[in-house]
């Protein structure tokens, strides 16, 4: 098979890196890619955001399946016009794609589906939204509705927080994604990310995971993409996975198809879990990030063939296998990451690291630069490692960290303390 990836982070790195360990795997090309993933993979510069020029380079080199990896070509229809070229895509359409892109029309999905969730309320202009906040209790939660990277999220706990972080979304801190504002009530518990793939009428789970959304050790800081994960989570047992596919993700599933907008791709369902009941916080229409990493670390190859039959809506023929094992991966980022950041510093030490099907080092915002590896993003690193338990994966994955010579970088260093309090 050839195969086209769009992306060029942490996430896509570790798709392709999975996808290499299939033997259908022939040709594997990765559009824009990194210096890591231009080691495994050819690399090529179109535009992921149009959907004509992907689809036309697609036909041009013969690409047996497109998986499109970041939510913002999705939102823009990028699968859509892939699949009316007749290609396989892996990845749903723009107006499934609204299940991550618009926070209140997911909102809207749930009341309709029966699927519990945070109460809310949408607004469109700054001082309805003041209105609203002045009568709500604290703590309270601030999202801006549409794409923003996994930063538009705000958590105030006190009421002069969320009228800055109302102020700021409104004044375009986060530009057309936050013209809009979903104001949520808070939920408390611990959240887990549950991964499923659909096909427009087959839901097959593929994984759990939890991610570290705050910069700094003991959850403390600003909000981030996720500065590190593991999985399996936990507190995402069988009980509370079945009861999220039933009461959640299904029927969710169901209305979208009611509505002629099938869902197809990976959907994943962050849950936030209190005394067994979970409740969803937001849908996300691609593999997080990093969580993704974890998974693909112990999914393999098998990731290949679970995606080929999603695209190819033959899901109820296969299931993951999964085998007794732990995988966590360490975010390493630029200083000042998710503040202001300096781009261009060298990286040292990947050479001498040993990958292998237990420990990689997956790229997210690299460059290469005259023979050297660069950070060009503020997530710049994923160390990923798997092992029996989960104490051996951190051990194995802060053992490669403190091998890398990084100056300029840093990363927390308490990634899994929910599953092990002690630190490595």
């Amino acid at each position: 098979m050839n195969i086209l990836i769009l992306g060029s982070g942490g996430r896509e790195h570790s798709i392709a890196w999975a996808v290499l360990q299939n033997p259908k795997c022939d040709r594997l090309i990765v559009a824009p890619g990194n210096a890591g993933i231009a080691q495994i993979a050819e690399c090529a510069d179109i535009d992921i955001f149009d959907g004509d020029a992907v689809a036309g380079f697609a036909t041009e080199n013969a690409v047996d399946l497109v998986i499109i990896g970041p939510e913002a070509p999705l939102a823009a229809g990028v699968a859509d016009a892939c699949r009316a070229a007749g290609l396989k895509v892996f990845g749903p359409s723009a107006a499934a794609a609204r299940l991550e892109s618009s926070k209140s029309f997911t909102k809207a999905i749930c009341d309709a589906a029966h699927a519990p969730t945070a109460r809310y309320a949408h607004f469109s202009d700054l001082e309805s939204a003041r209105a609203y906040l002045a009568k709500q209790p604290m703590p309270i939660v601030i999202k801006a509705d549409g794409l923003a990277a996994g930063k538009g999220v705000v958590v105030a706990t006190e009421r002069d927080m969320a009228v800055s972080a109302l102020e700021h979304m409104f004044g375009g801190e986060f530009g057309a994604a936050g013209s809009e504002v979903v104001i949520e009530e808070f939920m408390e518990g611990e959240e887990a990310s549950y991964f499923v793939l659909v096909d427009g009428e087959t839901v097959l789970p593929i994984g759990t995971a939890q991610d570290h959304k705050r910069v700094g050790d003991g959850d403390t800081g600003p909000n981030t993409g996720g500065m590190g994960a593991y999985s399996p989570a936990p507190i995402l047992d069988e009980t509370v996975a079945r009861k999220a596919l039933d009461e959640i993700i299904r029927p969710t599933m169901r209305e979208m198809a009611k509505r002629g907008t099938p869902y197809s791709g990976v959907l994943y369902a962050g849950l936030m879990i209190r005394n067994g009941e979970p409740r969803l916080v937001e849908y996300n229409v691609r593999f997080g990030d990093p969580e993704c990493q974890v998974l693909m670390m112990r999914l393999g190859g098998q990731a290949l063939d679970l995606i080929q039959a999603c695209a190819e809506g033959r899901l109820d023929s296969v299931e993951a296998q999964w085998a007794e094992d732990h995988a966590l991966t360490v975010v390493m980022a630029a200083k000042g990451y998710p503040g202001s950041y300096e781009k261009g510093s060298e990286i040292r030490g990947l050479d001498a690291l040993e990958e292998n099907s237990s420990e990689m080092v997956f790229h997210a915002g690299t460059a290469a630069r005259n023979g050297a590896v660069t950070a060009k993003g503020g997530r710049v690193l994923n160390v990923t490692a798997r092992g029996e338990t989960l104490a051996q994966a951190r051990e194995a994955a802060y053992r490669m960290v403190d091998a890398i010579d990084w100056p300029e970088g840093f990363c927390r260093r308490d990634i899994g303390w929910r599953a092990l309090p002690q630190k490595p």
